[in-house]
């Protein structure tokens, strides 16, 4: 059992009243929720990491359940999601994807079922590092509408022997969307799904 010992959690919210042009009816909301948490295989190759994955499971369920709430606490309203890690630079980028399984399925789970697939980026970096997060739609991955990211990042984390792991939720698509495809109120239980 592999321990991630939480230092910090942080979240972060936004409303987007408008892009330049004339403002929806309601803003775009986006959040941010990050847990900064011990890694513990930094320094070390470890051939083994799968079944720390179990392990972060809580840490995805925490991290949706805030992220829920700092949306104003209805799940049924959120249409996008995203997720990512950034690793310190004493860790990987392998130790970054333990996130994949127990930051996306709890984002799924809290969400009543979500299918599209949760997008993903990951890096290591330095202190006070930057990540871009991007979103999708929750049910249909086709959704241009809701193709987006969130620029996060903390300016203590990640230390070297620390992995900053990220989830992040939406309302609503981008403000002033007009690029055409698939659009939300047309997703069947087949499209986008691919």
């Amino acid at each position: 059992m592999a321990e991630f010992p939480i230092r910090k959690i942080a979240v972060v919210t936004e409303e987007i009243f408008h892009e330049g042009g004339p403002p929806p009816e309601e803003p775009r909301r986006r959040a941010a929720a990050m847990a900064v948490v011990k890694n513990p295989f930094a320094g070390r190759y470890v051939e083994r990491l799968q079944a720390a994955m179990d392990d972060l499971k809580p840490l995805g369920l925490l991290l949706s359940d805030r992220l829920i709430d700092a949306l104003g606490g209805d799940p049924k309203r959120i249409d996008g999601y995203g997720k990512g890690a950034i690793c310190g630079t004493a860790g990987e980028l392998e130790h970054c994807a333990l996130w994949h399984v127990p930051g996306g399925y709890a984002m799924r789970d809290r969400l009543g079922g979500a299918k599209a697939i949760v997008p993903s980026a990951t890096k290591v970096g330095a202190f006070g590092s930057r990540i871009d997060i991007p979103l999708g739609h929750v049910d249909a991955a086709y959704v241009r509408s809701h193709f987006d990211a969130m620029e996060v990042g903390l300016a203590d984390g990640p230390r070297p022997d620390e992995i900053v792991f990220i989830l992040a939720m939406a309302i609503g698509p981008r403000v002033h969307n007009r690029m055409g495809g698939l659009a939300a109120d047309e997703i069947k239980a087949w499209d986008g799904l691919r």
